[in-house]
């Protein structure tokens, strides 16, 4: 059943992307566009072959400002829920402005971070990290939150203090919650950074990202090749995401519910 399952899983993707790529091209015949507007699969992949070398070198690039922004994020959501997990009154007080932060459009602060943060990577890797942030705050204070009580009851019978509760108890349970903030930030991370050198990136000795190149595309009608930035922006997700699953493995398949266990 297992091995059924595992084809199944590599199966099911594989047919419904074949069916959409043939949509692809039948929207295509029968609408007669041309290539500039609207490119087939193969001609896309001749467009990203073509311009390998610079999509290889700008999205080197944008991994960069991604990881830098989504490393400040887990490391800054990290404190930041664990000074929220220990303190209702710092909770109410602190929580509706980060609400308010999240709620607030990027691009209205875009011209406020270029300012203080400095146009190229600096930039980059705020707006990546604001992005990235909240997502990470919001699951693992929800998890700190929602320790069982009656292993706190325990804690606190063994006279253990607010710190050995939250390290020693509500961080580890936890943990799951921090890890699907984290899978959450790692599908925002690359966006946040293509996004951040779109508007505050720039490509001085040749160092533009994924963002410059889906400017610079666009302005000389480069469709196909505009395309294949999108597909190498979502390869990049991909391996993001990939990195974070692999984590999330590491840290939780031998002791959480959530991944099927051999009896021992």
């Amino acid at each position: 059943m297992k091995k059924h399952f595992s084809v199944l899983t590599w199966l099911l993707p594989a047919v419904s992307g074949l069916i959409f790529i043939g949509l692809w091209y039948g929207v295509r015949v029968v609408s007669g566009l041309q290539s500039w507007i609207l490119p087939t699969p193969v001609e896309i992949m001749a467009a990203a072959v073509h311009e390998h070398t610079r999509l290889l070198a700008a999205a080197g690039h944008t991994a960069l400002g991604a990881l830098g922004g989504f490393l400040l994020a887990a490391i800054l959501g990290f404190f930041t829920s664990l000074l929220l997990g220990l303190s209702k009154s710092l909770r109410a007080s602190l929580y509706p402005w980060l609400l308010m932060l999240q709620m607030t459009p990027v691009i209205v602060l875009t011209p406020i971070i270029m300012l203080w943060a400095g146009p190229g990577m600096p930039g980059i890797i705020t707006i990546t990290w604001l992005i990235s942030y909240f997502p990470i705050v919001a699951n693992l204070t929800q998890g700190l939150l929602s320790t069982d009580m009656n292993h706190v009851a325990l804690f606190r019978m063994c006279n253990a203090n607010r710190w050995q509760e939250v390290l020693l108890l509500r961080v580890p349970a936890a943990l799951p919650y921090y890890l699907a903030g984290l899978r959450i930030a790692a599908t925002l991370a690359p966006i946040g950074a293509i996004f951040g050198e779109y508007m505050v990136g720039n490509a001085s000795g040749g160092t533009g990202g994924l963002g410059f190149l889906v400017y610079s595309y666009n302005t000389q009608i480069k469709i196909p090749a505009l395309f294949a930035t999108a597909l190498t922006s979502c390869l990049l997700g991909f391996v993001f995401v990939a990195a974070v699953a692999w984590l999330n493995w590491a840290l939780l398949h031998k002791w959480h519910d959530s991944y099927e266990r051999a009896d021992h």
